[in-house]
């Protein structure tokens, strides 16, 4: 197919860089690069194992998400601009300052 051209190495270049290891692709490059061999003196440096990753990832993977056991209902609701902007320039946690402020408005109102 002419006019196409998938690299911009010529074929010499590219059996060159096979040869000597310094192929462009990643995974030849990630292969050329020496494992971490650990020193066995700061306990800190050492790899984790297998087993220990595994425990991490699934650890974290519990705590994504909303929390199990939750009583919170998500919904659409629309807001003033202006009661948003006063909620929001408090910072992180005008979401639950704002439920604070309508559960405390209840305990002021009747039960319908």
């Amino acid at each position: 197919m002419t006019g196409l051209k998938t690299t911009s190495m010529t074929l010499a270049e590219l059996r060159e860089a096979s040869v000597t290891g310094k192929s462009k692709t990643q995974k030849n490059r990630v292969q050329t690069v020496t494992p971490y061999v650990w020193d066995g003196e700061d306990e800190d440096d050492r790899p984790l194992t297998r087993e220990e990753m595994q425990v991490g990832i699934e650890a974290y993977r519990r705590q994504r998400g909303r929390p199990t056991g939750s009583d919170k209902e998500s919904t659409t609701i629309r807001f003033d601009r202006d009661v948003m902007a006063a909620f929001r320039a408090g910072g992180p946690g005008w979401q639950t300052r704002m439920n604070a402020a309508l559960r405390d408005w209840l305990k002021t109102q009747s039960p319908v």
